[in-house]
């Protein structure tokens, strides 16, 4: 069993000026400088670096591809393909919009919008807090910056194993963030949603049965987590779908960050229908920029007996 380090998140330790960081530091100079860059040049390299991903990173290719086939089936093969490589894309290009987030957030003045700001408003007006329904987009960072224009969000991450770039990363999103709270730090969590605050959770990936259950997503049975049930029940927060994305010409892009209405009666009594409830909710959302998605990820990796199995 792993140890939780003995330092606090963001805090910087003298030992990451060994030698064994330093390509690190070199790697951090070079985004820095990337970041810096016109998006025209931006958007070149991450088209190109896509397409070189896409085709070189066969697994990722492969499992994109089967999660396309199997949750829009009536695209054509053409269709499929021509979509799996613009999530790569898509993917590189959200790195460098989260580089500009962190670097050089000015470059987002006057592309962003909002709609139905008025939903989270009226949740916090009750005094409640709410757990903000989101998914894994390409946009990484960059979307957190653009609801942070508009309101203060909290997140849930997962620390990362290096040490010195979870110290960065942390310290980059600690710009964009109110907080930051540990994946495993349900207490924080919860104490945060009883304080008011809206957290940014994402309730899209196969983390198992262990907490969760096979639910439909997109038609396909897929095991859908439901820790947020018994969050939103012990906290009473609301739980407020939360959608952003990239739209218009790609020379000039916009982004638009949708709210949606409170879901109402979640957590019910029936844990399957909760489960499809926001499944559906997410499907809908997904559909709105289908390759603004981490569909690299094996969302239907968990196949109990009787279950067809994926990839």
């Amino acid at each position: 069993m792993s140890q939780k380090p003995d330092y606090q998140p963001g805090e910087f330790q003298w030992s990451f000026l060994l030698p064994q960081y330093w390509g690190i530091w070199i790697g951090i100079v070079l985004l820095m400088i990337l970041a810096i860059l016109p998006w025209a040049i931006q958007h070149r390299l991450a088209t190109a670096i896509g397409n070189s991903a896409f085709e070189h990173l066969k697994s990722r290719r492969k499992t994109t591809i089967r999660n396309l086939e199997v949750c829009f089936p009536e695209w054509s093969a053409e269709q499929v393909q021509d979509n799996a490589r613009q999530v790569f894309v898509d993917q590189m290009i959200g790195i460098f919009e989260t580089l500009n987030a962190w670097y050089c957030p000015q470059w987002f003045k006057g592309r962003v919008s909002i709609e139905g700001l008025e939903h989270i408003q009226n949740v916090q007006a009750e005094g409640k807090g709410v757990l903000l329904l989101g998914t894994h987009s390409t946009l990484l960072d960059a979307g957190g910056y653009l609801c942070s224009q508009f309101f203060e969000p909290d997140v849930v991450y997962r620390p990362q194993n290096n040490p010195l770039l979870d110290m960065l990363i942390y310290r980059c999103r600690a710009t964009i963030y109110a907080h930051q709270i540990d994946h495993d730090d349900m207490r924080g969590l919860i104490r945060n949603l009883k304080n008011g605050h809206a957290i940014w959770y994402s309730p899209d990936q196969d983390f198992g049965l262990k907490q969760g259950v096979m639910a439909p997503f997109f038609g396909v049975p897929a095991a859908t987590v439901t820790a947020h049930r018994r969050l939103l029940k012990i906290s009473k927060a609301g739980a407020v779908p939360l959608y952003f994305y990239r739209h218009g010409d790609i020379r000039n892009p916009q982004y638009h960050v949708l709210i949606e209405p409170v879901v109402d009666n979640l957590p019910s009594e029936n844990e399957l229908d909760d489960a499809l409830r926001v499944n559906k909710i997410i499907e809908n959302q997904l559909r709105i920029a289908p390759t603004q998605y981490m569909w690299f990820h094996r969302r239907f990796k968990t196949r109990p007996d009787g279950y067809e199995e994926i990839y």
